[in-house]
């Protein structure tokens, strides 16, 4: 029997789930047997997924699950350099040229296991079946235009935590930019006929920003891009690729510029292909905002678990898109298991 065991996530600030207790019931319908871990943390609460008729697992106890068992989470496992001999379906962030994917590969090479990676779960066109982007992009244009707050106040952006929902969401940023009594910024998003750059175009329109939309035909000549620095925010909702142009060099950091924040949604800061090569690390729910300087200031809003400011509506929303491919885990042999599997064994061979 398929046994599919959701570990509780071990992230901090991490709530999300990629399966909701609909999503189990649906599962254990088609045959498949599935184990929830208990969370300390997690936005769903149990007692879905128990009166789902789940069986119940003691919180991150998935490394003593069944080695049949397909080990299902979102974000990375601790490091600590153990052979992985499971299956684990999760977010790698492997093989984009990371260097810290790269242990990741060496772990399951050692323990025998495979990594289908979410990233990498696409259909025969090579659209990805499930993904959190609308609502990385909404959470991160709040969090950008915090920054953006932060620095007509004088100051750098303070911690940003979890909300109920986005209405919350919206009337915290609201009533802050309102104290400001000034206009609100411009924006340019690129990316903006995706996921990510709608989410992220949604919540400036919502904050009344007017917002300069560009997609793969605005960028297919390369660069330079001097209208990026024209505006005052730089919102990026393009997922680094081979290929993808530089879209703010190090040289802007001194360029005769109106840009002061930039929000890399897709982060992908220790990636060779970062098209915002301006900032080297990713930066955290306690210090959102990294200066990278001065005269003026520019600061990069870089989280890279921005789905989790909006933890019900984002599971709810990604474990609906994931669901049908969830029920086909009865044969990893083909579909989009057999491609992200394929995809696995590509990168662990370099």
């Amino acid at each position: 029997m398929t046994h599919l065991w959701v570990r509780a996530e071990q992230r901090p600030n991490e709530e999300r789930v990629g399966l909701t207790p609909d999503g189990a019931r649906a599962l254990l319908s088609d045959g498949i047997k599935v184990t929830v871990e208990e969370s300390s943390v997690r936005a769903v609460p149990l007692q879905g997924y128990i009166d789902a008729g789940c069986e119940i697992a003691p919180e991150n106890s998935w490394p003593e699950a069944p080695e049949d068992a397909i080990i299902f989470g979102l974000k990375e496992l601790p490091e600590d350099g153990t052979p992985l001999p499971h299956r684990h379906i999760m977010f790698g962030h492997a093989f984009k040229g990371q260097h810290s994917g790269k242990a990741l590969l060496e772990r399951f090479k050692a323990g025998g296991g495979t990594l289908y990676d979410l990233e990498y779960l696409v259909d025969e066109t090579g659209r990805r079946v499930a993904a959190f982007g609308y609502w990385a992009g909404y959470a991160g244009a709040a969090v950008t235009l915090k920054s953006w707050a932060a620095q007509q106040r004088g100051e750098l952006c303070g911690p940003v935590g979890v909300y109920p929902g986005k209405d919350a969401l919206l009337t915290d940023l609201g009533a802050e930019l309102d104290t400001l009594n000034m206009d609100r910024p411009s924006a340019i998003v690129i990316g903006a006929l995706g996921r990510v750059g709608t989410g992220a175009a949604d919540l400036c329109e919502a904050m009344g920003i007017e917002v300069t939309k560009w997609d793969m035909g605005e960028t297919a000549h390369g660069g330079p891009f001097p209208e990026i620095l024209a505006h005052d925010l730089f919102l990026n909702c393009i997922f680094a690729r081979p290929g993808t142009p530089v879209f703010v060099p190090r040289e802007a950091l001194a360029a005769d510029r109106k840009l002061t924040a930039i929000g890399d949604v897709a982060c992908d800061p220790d990636s060779d292909y970062n098209p915002v090569p301006v900032y080297d690390r990713a930066t955290t729910w306690d210090a959102p905002a990294l200066r990278v300087a001065e005269n003026p200031v520019l600061d990069v809003m870089a989280i890279d678990n921005l789905p989790s400011m909006l933890p019900v509506e984002s599971s709810e929303d990604y474990a609906a898109q994931l669901l049908p491919s969830l029920q086909t885990l009865t044969d990893l042999e083909i579909g989009v298991w057999a491609r992200a599997k394929t995809t696995f064994l590509e990168h662990l061979a370099e």
